[in-house]
């Protein structure tokens, strides 16, 4: 099996990256340390990388430690039948794919009763052998066919070759060789098409005639099509007709003329009763794993620059949650954040209290002295927009007026962290200030929803859902790290995302600040319950401290480069 530097070499060669640096950054992973902390603390060991170089690199090796798992799997269970040769171990080792593997594995893998073995369990494998064989005349087949007729299941010979004829096709079925030179083929020539199943319009009516060479398909397309297909709109397969598998096929015989129409029969049934399904099955699978993965990329890109959309710090925000008949939800939200009124208005139909609207909303602007309003994109953004406005303008007032993303912002209101939050106000208002507060910090509030209903992409929820909320919470892990938070005002969902700590440390933070009136170091962190030794190392960059008794604990220096640092300073006179 290969060993580490062997997997090393082989993710350097994919990520175009030094192996020595490839190697530093697996053992530091494999040590227990997090992405962030490696990315920033530790760039001198694994040559700068940054943490999406580290997150690709995570990936390539679990993948390839998966590769590896699988290898043995394999070896231990064709050991197991006692069937393991030389020339199939060098296989197995030489394999570079879960797809050869499964090739090589496919002969021993323990199958349901097949025709190929009702056909071996009566004898027919001589006969089967025969016609395989180049040595033996079409005439000499067809007396060991009559032969070996009779029984009920092959009653004649002519049951009887095609019964010899499945043990054939099952061999080249099973066969890693036949595979993956079908599979080159299909990958290079073969279509993907779809057509129009049932009648009808749909969303899908580019795909009703659709046709894309394998190589050219995008990921966008087949997710669409696959979409279609599940929900009935759309019949899919894949057209292999600008290759000819039955050729490829009889290229793995080697008889006289007097039988190729005996072994064309053979090809044909082996190439559309099994491995066309099958091969279609897998590339259709890596098609769509192919596209997932682009889809992933795309999502994580869009949340992050969701996360790190710059914030409008010290600023009072007005937020307008609008709708026709529940009316439009008012919040005022402080310069720190903190909720300073609430209200509900009417101003469009079916209510249509304009004058009473105006009243409340020119009262709030003007007591609290708002300096931006944030208008939700949801139902009547546009004429709750233009309502505001000439409000603003009967009463001769310039704001600035933006439009904020709402995506998930139903589901926080809704959450037991809403409702721990603000116990007192309706889940309608929680959505309101939820508005405001994602263009006051959008990173610390967002960072309280699911990334999953922030709406970052299409086909998410055809996405594997447990792959889809690890990646993603990759992604938001990275941002929290990436800007660090304040400890003494961090929320337990904000901390909880920081290197290092998961969710019952930061609810142990929280209590502990509660306690004892916040932290003055970061070496108090040392006192919280169960963040110990390697979580405090992880985390502590992280975390500043303003006005804290060490002015370095404001800054992104880690704690073990304190005397470091102080040594610099000293240096250059500023210590």
């Amino acid at each position: 099996m290969a060993n580490d530097q062997a997997i090393f070499q082989r993710i350097a060669s994919e990520l175009e990256l030094p192996v020595k640096d490839v190697a530093a950054a697996a053992a530091l992973l494999d040590d227990g340390n997090t992405v962030p902390f490696v990315a920033r603390y530790r760039k001198e060991v694994t040559g700068n990388m940054d943490d999406q170089k580290l997150r690709e690199l995570e990936r390539s090796l679990d993948r390839i430690r998966q590769l590896e798992q699988r290898r043995e799997d394999i070896m231990r269970l064709i050991c197991e039948q006692d069937k393991l040769d030389s020339k199939l171990e060098q296989a197995i080792f030489s394999a570079a794919s879960m797809a050869e593997l499964e090739d090589l594995y496919r002969p021993f893998r323990p199958k349901r009763r097949t025709r190929a073995m009702i056909a071996r369990e009566a004898g027919l494998l001589p006969l089967a052998q025969a016609i395989k064989s180049p040595k033996v005349a079409r005439q000499e087949v067809m007396r060991l066919a009559a032969e070996l007729a009779g029984s009920e299941a092959f009653p004649d010979v002519e049951a009887t070759l095609v019964g010899a004829g499945d043990i054939l096709a099952e061999a080249l079925a099973d066969s890693a060789a036949v595979r993956e030179r079908l599979r080159r083929a299909l990958l290079r020539e073969a279509r993907l098409v779809s057509r129009q199943k049932q009648e009808g319009d749909s969303v899908y009516r580019l795909y009703y005639e659709f046709a894309e060479p394998w190589p050219r398909i995008k990921g966008y397309q087949v997710l669409a099509i696959n979409r279609g297909e599940k929900e009935g709109w759309l019949k899919v397969e894949m057209n292999s007709t600008q290759i000819d598998p039955q050729a490829i096929l009889e290229h793995f015989f080697t008889v006289q003329a007097e039988k190729q129409d005996i072994v064309a029969q053979i090809c044909l049934d082996a190439w559309k009763r099994l491995l066309k399904p099958s091969l279609e099955t897998e590339l259709r699978a890596e098609l769509t794993a192919r596209a997932h993965e682009e889809a992933m990329q795309i999502f994580s890109a869009n949340l992050r620059a969701t996360l790190l959309a710059p914030p409008l710090r010290d600023k009072v925000v007005l937020a307008m949650d609008p709708g026709y008949r529940n009316g439009c939800k008012l919040a005022v939200s402080g310069k720190q954040g903190e909720v300073l009124d609430t209200d509900h208005i009417y101003p469009l139909p079916p209510q249509a209290r304009e004058r009473d609207s105006s009243a409340t909303l020119l009262r709030l602007i003007k007591r609290y002295g708002v300096e931006v309003i944030a208008v939700g994109n949801g139902t009547a953004t546009r004429e709750t927009e233009q309502f505001a406005q000439k409000v603003l303008a009967e009463a001769d007032l310039t704001l600035p007026m933006l439009i904020v993303n709402e995506a998930g912002a139903s589901v926080y209101s809704a959450s037991p962290l809403a409702a721990a939050e603000f116990p007192d106000l309706d889940v309608s208002v929680r959505s309101a200030i939820s508005l405001a507060r994602r263009l006051q910090d959008p990173l610390a509030e967002l960072v309280k929803i699911e990334p999953e209903a922030l709406g970052v992409g299409q086909y998410q929820h055809d996405m594997n859902q447990k792959e889809l909320t690890a990646r993603l919470d990759t992604v938001v892990e990275d941002c929290v790290n990436e800007v660090g938070c304040d400890l003494n005002t961090a929320s337990q969902a904000l901390l909880r995302h920081i290197a290092g700590i998961n969710d019952t440390v930061a609810k142990n933070i929280v209590a502990y600040r509660q306690e004892h009136g916040g932290f003055n170091k970061r070496d108090e962190l040392k006192k919280v319950p169960r963040l110990g030794p390697k979580a405090f190392e992880q985390c502590a960059g992280f975390l500043r401290i303003h006005n804290g008794d060490e002015p370095l604990d404001n800054t992104s220096v880690h704690p073990e480069s304190y005397a470091a640092a102080r040594k610099l300073l000293k240096r250059f006179g500023l210590g």
